[in-house]
C-alpha cells in the first residue's frame, strides 16, 4: 500500500482553480494547501489504522486455533471481537479509498466538482469534510438507494 507521504501532486492546484458555490468566498492558497495536507493526512491516518486492525486481527484468528475443549462463550466472544475488527478495517479501507479519490481528484484539478452532477460540493462542505466527491444533493441520493 503507498505511503501518503508519497504521494505527491504532479502540478500544485490553484486556488482560482476551485469551484466554489454560490455566495460563497473565492479560496484562497492557504486554504487550498489545509485542505491537500488534510487529505494526505486522512491517508496515512488510515493506512495506519488498517495496520493496526489487520495485525488485530491476525491476533484475533491465532487466538481462535488455540484448540478444542473452550467455552463456547468464549468462542462467541472470540467470534464477535473478530466481526468487530473485521469491521472497523473495512470501514478504514473505505474511508482510504475515499481520500485517495478525493485526493486523485484535487491532483487532476477537478476537486471541489461534485463527481455526480458536476457541480460545485461547496468550500464550506469540503472544509468540514475534505473527503468529500459528491455535493450533498447528490450524496443524500446515493444514500437513498
Amino acid at each position: 500500500m503507498p505511503s501518503a507521504n508519497r504521494v505527491k501532486p504532479t502540478v500544485r492546484a490553484k486556488a482560482a482553480s476551485f469551484p466554489i458555490a454560490e455566495g460563497e468566498d473565492p479560496w484562497t492558497e492557504d486554504e487550498v494547501e489545509e485542505i491537500r495536507q488534510e487529505l494526505l493526512a486522512d491517508i496515512a491516518r488510515m493506512e495506519r489504522a488498517i495496520e493496526v486492525a489487520e495485525a488485530g486481527l491476525a491476533d484475533l484468528f491465532e487466538e481462535g486455533t488455540d484448540g478444542a475443549g473452550r467455552d463456547p462463550a468464549d468462542v462467541g466472544s472470540s467470534n464477535f471481537e473478530r466481526d468487530q475488527e473485521m469491521s472497523l478495517a473495512q470501514n478504514a479501507r473505505d474511508m482510504l479509498d475515499q481520500a485517495q479519490q478525493a485526493y486523485r481528484m484535487f491532483e487532476a484539478g477537478n476537486y471541489g466538482s461534485c463527481e455526480s452532477c458536476g457541480q460545485p460540493i461547496g468550500k464550506d462542505r469540503l472544509q468540514v469534510f475534505p473527503r468529500a466527491t459528491m455535493c450533498v444533493a447528490c450524496k443524500q441520493r446515493e444514500e437513498r438507494r
